[in-house]
C-alpha cells in the first residue's frame, strides 16, 4: 500500500459506495473501529433487520437512518439502493450477525453493484463459521463452507454422501431443532469415527464447544432439555489411510426415488448418480450389489 493509500485508509470521509459491513455474532466488543466509522459516516444503513440493527445503534449512539434489506425485497430493494449510490450516497450494508453475503442476504447486491460500476469495500470483521473453524482444533489450512445443509433428510444425505471422500475440513451451519437428524446422518455417512466439533452460541454468554464423535454430540444434546441457538459443526476431512467406501446410501436414495417419486429404475439410476457425484455405471454396479 503506498502513502497516499495510508492517508486514504485513514481519513475520516467516505467515498460514494456499498460498504459491506461485518458486525458481531454476540459480543458487541468484536465491532471493529472503521465499521463504528463507516457506520457513523454512512447516509443509509441497509439492514437484515432494522429492529434488531437498531439495537446496535443504539449501543454505540449511532444515528443513521435504516431501511430494511432482506431476501423478501431484495430485488426491489437493490435497484433503490444503488439508485441512491449513483446519487453519491454512501450505504452500509450490515447483516443480524457476522458479514453479509455468508449464509445472510447480500450477495444479490453486491454482484449488482460490481455489474453496475459502483464501488464495493468490504470492511472486514466477525464470521461465525471462521470463528468455529480456528476454535475447533482440526486442520485448517483447507476446508470447505457449506452453508446450511438441505433440511429435508433425503437430500441432506445425498449431499453428505457426495461429501464424504472430501479430504478438506467441512464446515457448516444447522438450526437446532435439525442438529440430532443431521448428526445421525453425519454418523450414518461418514463412520463413528470421523471428529466433529460443535460451536453453539459463539461469543455469548452461553458460548460451547463440544468435541468428539457425532455418536458423541448426540449423546450429549440429547440429554438436554432443549436445544437452543444456531450452531456451526465442523467436520474431519477424511484420511488419507481410510479406505474408500462405496456409497452406502444410494441403495435407500433408489428406493426413495422409484417409490416415492415413482421414477423407472433407469430413470433412478441416473439421477442418484447425479446426486452422488459417480458414473452411471458405478451406481448400477452398486445398486446391483445392494438389491
Amino acid at each position: 500500500m503506498s502513502q497516499g493509500d495510508d492517508k486514504q485508509a485513514a481519513s475520516p470521509s467516505l467515498v460514494p459506495g456499498l460498504y459491506i459491513v461485518a458486525t458481531p455474532i454476540g459480543n458487541l466488543e468484536d465491532i471493529t473501529l472503521r465499521a463504528l466509522r463507516v457506520l457513523r459516516a454512512a447516509d443509509l444503513i441497509a439492514c437484515e433487520d432494522t429492529r434488531h440493527t437498531q439495537k446496535l445503534l443504539s449501543h454505540f449512539e449511532i444515528k443513521k437512518p435504516t431501511v430494511s434489506y432482506h431476501e423478501h425485497n431484495e430485488a426491489a430493494r437493490s435497484r433503490e439502493l444503488l439508485a441512491r449510490i449513483a446519487a453519491g450516497e454512501r450505504v452500509a450494508l450490515v447483516s443480524d450477525a457476522g458479514t453479509p453475503g455468508i449464509s445472510d442476504p447480500g450477495e444479490r447486491i453486491i454482484r449488482a453493484a460490481i455489474e453496475s460500476g459502483v464501488p464495493v469495500i468490504s470492511v472486514p470483521g466477525p464470521s461465525a463459521f471462521i470463528s468455529a473453524l480456528v476454535a475447533s482444533g482440526l486442520r485448517t489450512d483447507s476446508f470447505r463452507f457449506l452453508g446450511f445443509l438441505p433440511s429435508r433428510a433425503g437430500e441432506r444425505r445425498s449431499a453428505l454422501e457426495r461429501l464424504r471422500e472430501t479430504i478438506e475440513t467441512l464446515v457448516f451451519y444447522e438450526a437446532p431443532h435439525r442438529i440430532l437428524e443431521t448428526l445421525s446422518d453425519l454418523e450414518l455417512v461418514f463412520g463413528p469415527e470421523r471428529r466433529v466439533v460443535i460451536a453453539r452460541e459463539l461469543t455469548k454468554v452461553h458460548e460451547e464447544l463440544l468435541r468428539g464423535t457425532a455418536s458423541d454430540m448426540r449423546s450429549v444434546l440429547t440429554q438436554r432439555e432443549a436445544i437452543k441457538g444456531e450452531m456451526t459443526i465442523i467436520v474431519e476431512g477424511r484420511m488419507q489411510s481410510e479406505a474408500v467406501k462405496p456409497p452406502q446410501g444410494l441403495g435407500q436414495r433408489m428406493h426413495e426415488l422409484m417409490e416415492q417419486e415413482q421414477l423407472e429404475e433407469k430413470a433412478a439410476l441416473k439421477q442418484a448418480a447425479k446426486e452422488f457425484g459417480i458414473s452411471k455405471s458405478e451406481a448400477y454396479r452398486e445398486w446391483q450389489r445392494r438389491k
